[in-house]
This record gives structure tokens, sequence and C-alpha cells, in this order.
């Protein structure tokens, strides 16, 4: 069976805007580091091992943007520029570290894991979705929903083949109330509907017929 946004039983598997919002209002009470590390997630879509491979030297403050090396692939030292938000680069750069080179988050990726699905738990998000895979599938979605080409997101996320992107190209929750929106202004804007006679102007209750028996 191929992948999909839905698990078997059409729960979803991604964190809709909202939730990401909770869930980054919760991490920014935590410390600097936690902070950071969660908003890189949500605002990169990168996996844990990617984001805690980063370094200074990884970062490039006139985009900005952040340099991830692609780890699920078949070798080695494949790299793609993902572009941040301007506060979310100040914040990295603020963040110590020994000696210049060194990963940004000295932590394992179990300890990551736990931070970040420890929020999630804080903010409520129960079920399948509720795991840092499912700030990536958020991600994803969002992007296509605001409205980024496919093959951009594509490089953003590091896949190599442009058929798995497609399985995020499906508007979902906000998202898709936005777009359907935009349909229905395209199509209640034309001059043929707005000239038309509403249904119920005139329309009169048919008699009642007293049937006997």
């Amino acid at each position: 069976m191929s992948w999909s946004v839905y698990d078997m039983y059409g729960s979803k598997k991604y964190l809709n805007r909202n939730e990401i919002i909770t869930f980054l209002s919760l991490a920014k009470r935590k410390s600097f580091q936690i902070y950071a590390f969660c908003r890189l997630l949500c605002e990169t879509g990168c996996r844990i091992s990617e984001g805690l491979a980063v370094s200074h030297n990884r970062l490039d403050l006139s985009g900005p943007t952040v340099i991830f090396e692609s780890l699920k692939k078949r070798r080695r030292g494949i790299f793609r520029r993902v572009p941040i938000s301007d506060e979310l680069s100040k914040i990295l750069i603020k963040i110590p570290v020994k000696v210049l080179g060194d990963k940004i988050w000295p932590w394992a990726r179990n300890t990551a894991w736990r931070y970040v699905s420890g929020l999630l738990h804080e903010a409520g998000i129960v079920g399948r979705h509720a795991c840092p895979k499912g700030l990536r599938h958020g991600f994803a979605v969002s992007a296509l929903g605001a409205g980024a080409p496919l093959n951009l997101v594509q490089i953003w996320l590091g896949h190599a083949n442009i058929s798995t992107t497609s399985i995020y190209a499906v508007a979902l929750g906000p998202e898709e109330r936005e777009i359907a929106e935009r349909v229905w202004t395209r199509l209640y804007d034309d001059e043929l509907y707005k000239n038309s006679k509403p249904f119920m102007i005139g329309f009169q209750n048919p008699p009642i017929t007293n049937y006997r028996r």
C-alpha cells in the first residue's frame, strides 16, 4: 500500500497550523536551545537527525538559510539549502558552542525526540501525528497550501523523487478551507451568477390538498 497523509483509520499524520502554533507557544517557555530546535523543525521540515547535525558553519546569514546534510541517501555528502526566518537565524547564532564548528545541539537523538514529543503531549496533541515526524509532514502540507511550487518543496524536504512530495499535494485542514474559499469567490463573482435570480425568490408553497379516504 502506498504512503498517505492519513493512516488506515483516516486519522491525519501531520500537524495543522493551529497545532503547530500551540506547540511553538509552549516551546517558547522552555530553554533557548529547546525553543530554537523546535522552531527549526517547524520552519524547515527537517528530520531530527538532520537538525542535530547543524553547526554555525552551516548557517548562511545572507539568506538567511540553513544547510542540511540529507541523511536518507545512499551516500553521504548530499546537502540542501533551506530558507529560515530572520528571527530564527538570530536565535541560532546566539546559541553558544565551545568550539566553532561544533554542533549547535549536543544532544543524542533520543533526547531531542523526548523534548519534542513531551511538548506535543503538553500541548494536548495526541494521536498518530503527535511526533516529530508529524511536524515534518505539517511543514510540507503548509508549504504547498501556501502556494510553494512542488519542486521547491521537494528540494526543501530532500526528497529524491517528486512523486514522494506530491503525496502532500492535497489541501488539508485550514489550507483546504482557504483554497475552497478562493474557488467560491471566483464562482460567486461571476456575472452569470450575479444576474441570476435566487431560487427562493417568489417561491410559493404548493397548495395543501385534502384527500378523502
